[in-house]
């Protein structure tokens, strides 16, 4: 069996192996109940307090979704009630097997469809993770897959921590038989307490693939291994205990520089007021595009996503006067440094948090959707 611990490098506690430290389905709809009050519980310790000692620390903040489902019967795969069950209760179903990978504590952050949750909600959820990391090793952060894709991107362009973040859900609900929900809780801690994604951002895990928050998008509304990256592929696999990784995200070249690696989005320096409302325009032929970039802008929109259209230059002029700033994109997933229009819209919507100036904008979309490794060819 693999065991994980916590290693010291350069004086941060990081997770390594076998080391020692020396200091959707598509989810049923429903009106969105308000958040509960965000409740946490601590890691139950082993038995075994040696055992405790060596495990690596994982909080669970959970917001409910298809992994969170309550099936009308054990063969409903499609029908059932999203965001029922409490983490709580579907990490008992885990022990006593988790107990030997990780201790884990929970933080039951809200419990909706993944569609039931706004911006402000976005920005809690970020603070949640945040205050977290202040005490785990890692975080897993479980969801609906319907807009999984925006969760996994807004987490990974807004926590400042180095530290792993692991987010994942289900295509089936915990109730029916042959679920993924409880293997994909669990790969998903087994990943986290690995320590394999430090410095790699936020990841995307789900049917035994883990994949980077810029590329990940959902392929299929009904099969299990639903996540693509298409250009190019997953980052690595989770075999029972074993993490296999075949590559990173480039920005994990720049772990050991704190300032290289974050993003400029750090959310405790602005307040949910500041995030600006940002919309996604669709282009098709035909597609009269004008009125809705003349209503939006007369709205208070502040940025337009254009995917896979425009509107007429005498329109979009003015709508610039209005001071709507204008991105495009491709209406599907295609290119490298294409961004997905669901997340080209949170980054024009952070972009515009933190400033009015429209070259910083293009500044750090050329960073942030366009980053490579840096290879030196004389080396």
């Amino acid at each position: 069996m693999r065991r994980f611990t916590v290693a010291c490098i350069q004086g941060l506690a990081v997770l390594a192996p076998n080391t020692a430290c020396a200091a959707a389905t598509p989810e049923m709809a429903a009106t969105p109940a308000p958040l509960p009050a965000m409740q946490a519980t601590e890691p139950s310790p082993p038995a075994d307090a040696a055992d405790a000692a060596a495990l690596p620390r994982v909080t669970i903040v959970a917001t409910g979704g298809t992994i969170a489902g309550v099936s009308d019967t054990r063969t409903s795969f499609q029908s059932y009630r999203a965001g029922s069950l409490g983490i709580d209760e579907m990490l008992s179903e885990l022990r006593p097997q988790i107990d030997e990978v990780a201790d884990v504590a929970t933080v039951q952050f809200g419990n909706r469809p993944s569609g039931g949750y706004a911006i402000a909600d976005f920005y809690d959820l970020t603070l949640a993770v945040e205050e977290a990391l202040e005490t785990a090793d890692a975080v897993v952060v479980t969801s609906g897959t319907g807009s999984m894709d925006e969760f996994v991107y807004w987490l990974d362009l807004t926590v400042q921590s180095r530290k792993p973040v692991v987010i994942t859900g289900a295509m089936r609900p915990w109730t029916v038989i042959g679920t993924d929900a409880h293997a994909n809780l669990f790969n998903a801690i087994v990943l986290a307490a690995s320590g394999e994604t430090r410095c790699f951002g936020t990841v995307l895990m789900l049917n035994d693939e883990f994949h980077a928050a810029k590329e990940a998008w959902k392929g299929d509304a009904y099969r299990m291994d639903t996540f693509v990256s298409r250009e190019l592929g997953n980052l690595g696999f989770i075999d029972e205990l074993d993490v296999r990784t075949y590559r990173a995200p480039p920005r994990v070249q720049h772990c050991s520089d704190p300032g290289r690696w974050m993003t400029p989005f750090d959310l405790n320096a602005i307040s949910k007021d500041d995030l600006p409302r940002v919309e996604v325009l669709i282009g098709y032929q035909g597609a009269g595009l004008d009125e809705a970039i003349t209503a939006w802008a007369e709205a208070g929109v502040r940025g337009i996503v254009l995917a896979g259209g425009r509107g007429s230059g005498e329109v979009q002029e003015k709508a610039e006067e209005m001071g709507v700033v204008f991105r495009r994109t491709h209406r599907f997933r295609t290119g490298t440094d294409n961004l997905y229009p669901q997340k080209a819209r949170l980054l024009l919507l952070l972009s515009l948090a933190f400033t009015d100036d429209p070259d910083q904008v293009d500044a750090w979309f050329d960073e942030l959707s366009g980053a490579e490794f840096q290879v030196d060819p004389g080396r």
